[in-house]
Formats: C-alpha cells, structure tokens, sequence
C-alpha cells in the first residue's frame, strides 16, 4: 500500500453535506464537492490488511485496495480503469449503494471504516471531468443479436457488456425515460438524473440501441423477440409493491410509495399532472410506513414538499444500543463482523428532520365524509416467539392503541414480486416459492435462450446486486450464444447461483 500507516494516523471523514436550511428547498444532491487531497487522505487509510474483506462484502467484487491505492498516489485514470474491471456505473453505486463493503473493511473490528463508497463516487467524478471515461465501442461485431427487457441497472449492465462483446443489443423500456428506479423512483437529491443520463449517452455513442415506450408483450410480442432475437434477458425488476389491507386502505391520500416518488421525478422533469392526479406533501401531515431506504426517500421529499410534520413508522423493533445505536454492537452475534449490521441508519433525509417510531403496527384508516383519509390508527406491538417457526411474531400491546394525524399517508413496505401478468405469463415462465423468475445455474429461465437478472430474478435488492447480476448474466448469455465467452465474470454471483 502507498501508506501503510495511514489508518493509524487519520480518521474517517466523509464530505460535507450542505445545510439543512438550504438543501431542503432544492432538489440538488445533499453533499458538497470532496477536495482531491481529501479523498487521497481518506484513501491512504486502506491498511494492508493481506486479506481484503471488503472484497468479500461487495457482490461485485471491487478491487478496492488496488483503487484506493491509486488515489493515494493521485493516479485518477488507473483508478477508473481499475473500478470499471468490475463496475459499470460506479457514479450510481458511489451514490446510493449502502455500501455492504464498508462494514466488511478489516478496520471495521475495532475503528471506523475506509471512506469506500465515496471514494469511488470521487473517482468516477473525476474520471468524467478529466475525460477518461469514453465510449467503447466493440473492434468487431458477431452476427448475434439480443434483447434486453427493462433498463434498470441489471438490464444497462448487461446491455453494455454484450454490446462490448460485439453483439447487436437492443434495449426494451415501457417508460418514456431509460434508467429503472434510478430515474423514476429515486429522488434527484440522492441521485441527480444527469448522471444516469450521461452513462446513457455514453451507451448510445458504443451502439446500444435503446426502445422506450415500448411495452414487451403489448407493442412487441414474445413471439417475435423469440424469433428476432438470438437471446433474451429479462431485467424488468420487482414492480408489484407490498400491500396493506387494513380498514381504511381505498381512501383518498392513502398511496404507494413508488407512485409518491416517481410523480414527483416526472415533475422535476416537466411535465404536469392535474389537482386530482397530483400526490404532494405541502402543508400536510404525513405518515410514512416503512423504515427503510424508500422510506426514506419519501421523508426527504416531503420535507422538499414543504410537508406541515413528517412521521415514519416501522412495525420492527429500534436496534437497540446504550450510547451509539448507529454503530455495529458487540452483542448482535448474528451481524458480527464482516457481516452487514443491523444498526440505526441515519440518512441525510433524516438529518433533516428525523420523527420515527418503532414497534407500530397500523389497524387501520379514518376518513371524512369525502372520502379523504384524515387519521391512521395503530397499536404498539412486542415480538414475541410463538412456538410456530424460528421468527417471532408481532403481538399487540393491550391498551397501547393510539392515533395519528394522516391527510397524506405512504405505503414503503417494500416489493412482492415481478408483474406475472403480461410478458412472464406470455413467455411461460417458471417462477420460484416467492414469485420471481427461475433461473437454472447458467442464469437460464425455463424457456430456452431467456434469461433473468436483477430484482425481477432474486428480488427486491440493492443496485450492486443489480449491476453484478448485469455483468454475469452477459456472460451466461455470450457462452450461450457464440460456445465461450471473454466477458469477465463476478465469481461471488457465480457461487451463490451454484446453491439455486
């Protein structure tokens, strides 16, 4: 390493986010540029550790000493050379991955962790400004041609990388913007949508050929992909969201989370909805269920909404610790290191404005004469054992029952499954115990030639497990089509598929 004693002499330090009173009236990203010495000075805390765990704990296998290294040494361009070996998009990854590698960093036993998912957020921001990052198109080109259906980051992963291996790749999206979640579900704070539009042009320029509004199974049969193309992957990601059927749940203002959130990406890119249509925080009280990620994103665009009180809610316990409930806990056994730990998450959202309760379970929903959802009723709830399965069960408190104020209430409790109805149905799909789509270990649907990758194939998940699902399905569907393939593989993936 540039500088073994690095970790011993620095400590973690993260860019600055701008101030609250600021960010929460734009929708510009919450953190400030990093000055280059910063990042080499976070960077040159990469120990020479011998064993790199935070290898380990990236589903695509980041070579992150070796680009940690290169920026201690300011080495910028090697360094994206050496991201890109096994990330297509780490300015998405750098941004709003949760980063599972950091907690797997050697340092993580007993210090605070390398500075990892900004470090490569910095080097891919560096990498665009200096002009190191430029299209690829193939030397040569095959005489095969593919299908990719959806463009989340699993569907962009594998069309680049088989576009790269000379195969023609056209691109299928039902929606009038390319880019999945990153462009219609995630908020412009966390993820300004420049930046999925650059990797975008980028693909275009190596020869992508992308087809938006264009609903597989409606505008283009399977019948003719399955003649037209050579193969086909699927990469339409876990779009049917997690129901609450409780009293209450048709009223007005009771809405899914990805419908709040994806009106508003639509309105930061212009277009308008009518005073029915429109879902809008301003001057409301909003209840939030769900504590996670979406959750979150929610809560930070209400606050941009100018919501009059934001509350979350989430019916799991609060991890609980005497002093720093944020930080891994010596006695959770089942998150020790370098496992990912179960901890209290205190986003920038958050830091905005922070009213969450735990252990609450929603009954049901009150409303007025027109129909519109005035009060959400609950009950507190303790987990308890009930002799019926390993998990505990939520058991109401009695006499806990209380009741919020509720003129918009956001329903964030995650995805089911893929939409079965329409294109799986159509091609005959087999679908696991949970409802995605099988895969056999080469990543092969029951139809031969179909593949499957991303959350519509292993379920709601992270946009790493996406890209890493991306590159190594490429590579199943390369193999399959020309009898070996040079495309690098994510060899963790390849492991975990070897169990299906």
């Amino acid at each position: 390493m540039g500088k073994v004693t690095g970790f011993k002499e620095e400590g973690r330090e993260l860019p600055s986010r701008r101030p609250v009173e600021e960010r929460v009236h734009d929708w510009k990203e919450v953190y400030n540029e990093w000055p280059d010495k910063d990042a080499r000075t976070q960077a040159s805390r990469c120990m020479d550790c011998g064993v790199p765990f935070c290898n380990y704990g990236c589903p695509l296998g980041n070579l992150i000493p070796d680009w940690n290294d290169l920026v201690y040494r300011g080495e910028w361009e090697r360094a994206i050379a050496q991201l890109h070996s096994t990330n297509n998009f780490p300015e998405f990854t750098g941004r709003i991955c949760p980063a599972p590698c950091e907690p797997a960093c050697t340092l993580s036993i007993n210090q605070d962790p390398i500075t990892i998912e900004m470090i490569e957020k910095k080097i891919s921001e560096k990498a665009w400004d200096s002009g190191f990052i430029k299209p690829e198109p193939p030397v040569k080109h095959t005489d095969k041609k593919v299908a990719v259906v959806g463009s989340g980051p699993a569907g962009l992963a594998a069309a680049q990388q088989l576009n790269r291996a000379g195969h023609l790749v056209t691109l299928f999206e039902r929606n009038s913007y390319l880019g999945g979640l990153m462009a219609l579900g995630i908020p412009d704070f966390k993820l300004e949508k420049k930046i999925v539009e650059r990797r975008l042009d980028q693909m275009r320029a190596e020869g992508v050929e992308f087809r938006v509004n264009t609903n597989v199974g409606v505008d283009v049969t399977v019948d003719q992909l399955k003649s037209d193309y050579d193969s086909v992957i699927l990469t339409g990601g876990s779009t049917v969201p997690r129901d609450l059927p409780v009293p209450g749940r048709s009223l007005n203002g009771v809405h899914f989370a990805m419908d709040y959130l994806t009106q508003q990406n639509l309105r930061g890119r212009g277009e308008e909805f009518s005073p029915e249509e429109t879902i809008s925080a301003e001057g409301k009280n909003v209840i939030i269920i769900g504590g996670g990620d979406t959750g979150a994103d929610c809560l930070g665009t209400s606050h941009r909404q100018g919501a009059a009180k934001t509350t979350q809610i989430e019916i799991l316990d609060r991890p609980i610790a005497p002093l720093k409930p944020e930080e891994r806990q010596l006695d959770n056994p089942k998150f020790v290191w370098p496992e990912y730990p179960t901890v209290l998450r205190i986003t920038a959202a958050h830091e905005e404005g922070d009213n969450r309760d735990f252990d609450v379970m929603t009954t049901d929903f009150v409303g007025d004469d027109e129909g519109n959802v005035t009060e959400l009723r609950a009950v507190r709830i303790e987990w308890k054992s009930m002799g019926t399965g390993p998990r505990p069960s939520p058991v109401p408190i009695e006499g806990s029952e209380f009741t919020l104020k509720a003129d918009l209430v956001l329903l964030a409790m995650g995805f089911l499954h893929p939409q079965h109805q329409g294109l799986l149905d159509d091609f005959g799909v087999d679908y696991d115990g949970v409802g995605n789509v099988k895969i056999d270990v080469n990543m092969m649907t029951s139809i031969p030639g179909v593949f499957s990758a991303g959350d519509m194939q292993r379920g709601q998940s992270l946009v790493v497990h996406a890209i890493a699902g991306g590159r190594a399905v490429a590579r199943f569907a390369d193999e399959h089509m020309m009898g070996s393939s040079k495309l690098p593989g994510v060899k963790r993936y390849f492991r975990q598929l070897a169990t299906v």
